[in-house]
């Protein structure tokens, strides 16, 4: 008869509490700000543009630097780099609602970027170093699912705020689970773990984000100028030799930021293209789905928060059963249905007409949505962290969440040139078939490239 598992001590119930308020504060700002771009976009203007640097100048530092935030936390510890990702994304979440410019915007929404890169992963860092075993598990699971929470509560309370207070309290909701945060880390006993000896590939951080932010500059303003403009082809240019340089330093220094050895792993490259290809269609659906009901349909911030409920409630309930039948069969059938059924869910999208229905033109297509995310999520990540060994599931998933979030910012920054420069009905649809494409690809290179692992022979079966 197998011992019972022991119940988390006090204190470790302190740290998960932690980990999961710290990280609730990123997940949260990422699902409150498409609701406010029309609201920051008629207060501030701006146009189109505006609304593209307000979500890309997050991702390009977020995307950049938390490639290299576990380097930072094993070198400083988990607690202290915490409570400084904290500060920065507290102050710089207060700057973003004092905005008296769009300019001033985007610099505070890259700086909010820049401390939410240290939050997620020094939190499962602080969760891995306090738990063990099944406790560890059990830990990670209750993470997941109160971080899920975020994807509920954010699109609707941002639209409440942006509706009846201004879009400015929606980026002020932070600041309570942030003082909360530092209040539970005050009562906390952790001991701090540091790794004198860790490297921290600074220029390698630096020549990563310049790179990309020159590159997604001359993207989103690329459709005003043209690219005969030397203020497009020049940073175009400049981008890419920065990238490169960035790819070439990870092949020679000692502790690469980005280990490309990882990517001989055919799980693990096939993995992160179908993620490429995924979560570029995510992040292009949200954008144009929740400023589209405002700014087309007509519909309240609020509505509009609303409008995507179904999608997250079907992975609260499925995700966790898509991935035990994953664990069963294998992710590969999961990796192709499941993109497909969502490249079905945008094409729903076409039926949208000047005659605005919520229910019959855009529930069925968030239902089909859901639950092809659903069937998606666990197995991709379980595929992608499975195919490379245990010592290293660190920085596999922190490679995979950059490979997530370089795809929102590229297929923002390309959000103009695919709608056409105008985000009416038009345009809408074009971002759907668009959605669609990238969904149906990260299918196909699922079901081609994607390997189910050896089952395991139970020995009743031999």
């Amino acid at each position: 008869m197998s011992s019972p598992i022991p119940r988390s001590s006090t204190n470790q119930r302190l740290v998960l509490a932690i980990a999961v308020l710290a990280s609730f504060v990123a997940f949260l700002d990422g699902t409150v700000v498409n609701v406010a771009l029309p609201a920051i976009e008629r207060e501030l203007g701006g146009g189109l543009t505006t609304q593209q640097w307000v979500v890309d100048a997050y991702l390009i530092t977020l995307g950049a630097l938390i490639l290299v935030a576990g380097s930072v936390s094993d070198a400083y510890g988990r607690m202290l780099v915490l409570r400084i990702g904290l500060i920065g994304f507290g102050i710089a979440s207060i700057a973003i609602a004092a905005a008296p410019s769009p300019e001033f915007l985007i610099v505070a929404r890259a700086l909010q970027g820049a401390a939410g890169a240290f939050l997620v992963p020094s939190s499962l860092a602080l969760l891995t170093s306090t738990f063990h075993g099944p406790a560890q598990a059990r830990a990670i699971g209750t993470w997941t699912a109160l971080t899920t929470g975020a994807l509920i509560v954010g699109p609707v309370i941002g639209g409440v705020f942006t509706d009846y207070l201004s879009w400015r309290f929606a980026f002020l909701i932070n600041v309570l689970p942030i003082a909360l945060t530092f209040w539970l880390m005050a009562r906390a006993k952790v001991r701090d773990l540091r790794r004198p000896d860790a490297s921290i590939d600074w220029l390698g951080a630096i020549l990563c984000t310049l790179g990309l932010g020159a590159m997604v500059f001359a993207l989103i303003e690329q459709p005003h100028l043209g690219w005969a403009s030397p203020a497009i082809w020049a940073p175009m240019t400049a981008g890419v030799l920065m990238f490169g340089a960035f790819l070439l330093r990870q092949r020679t220094v000692a502790e690469p930021i980005l280990p490309l050895d990882l990517f001989r792993v055919r799980n693990f490259w096939t993995g992160n293209v179908a993620t490429l290809f995924v979560y570029g269609a995510l992040s292009l659906n949200g954008f144009v789905v929740a400023v589209y009901l405002q700014q087309g349909a007509g519909l309240t911030a609020t509505l509009a928060g609303l409008a995507s409920l179904p999608i997250t409630i079907l992975m609260v309930l499925l995700s966790s059963r898509a991935g035990a039948l994953a664990g069963r069969w294998g992710p590969r059938l999961f990796m192709t249905v499941g993109p497909l059924l969502m490249g079905v869910a945008s094409l729903l999208l076409l039926t949208v007409s000047p005659e605005f229905s919520y229910w019959w033109q855009v529930l069925p297509s968030m239902i089909v949505m859901g639950l092809g995310l659903s069937i998606t999520v666990a197995p991709l990540t379980s595929a992608i962290l499975g195919a490379i060994e245990t010592e290293r599931s660190g920085i596999a998933s922190a490679v995979n969440n950059a490979v997530s979030r370089i795809a929102g910012l590229i297929a923002i920054a390309l959000l103009a040139t695919i709608i056409g420069g105008s985000l009416d009905l038009d345009g809408f649809h074009r971002a759907a078939i668009a959605t669609a494409g990238l969904m149906i690809a990260g299918g196909i290179v699922s079901f081609l490239g994607i390997r189910n692992p050896a089952r395991e022979v139970a020995p009743s079966e031999s």
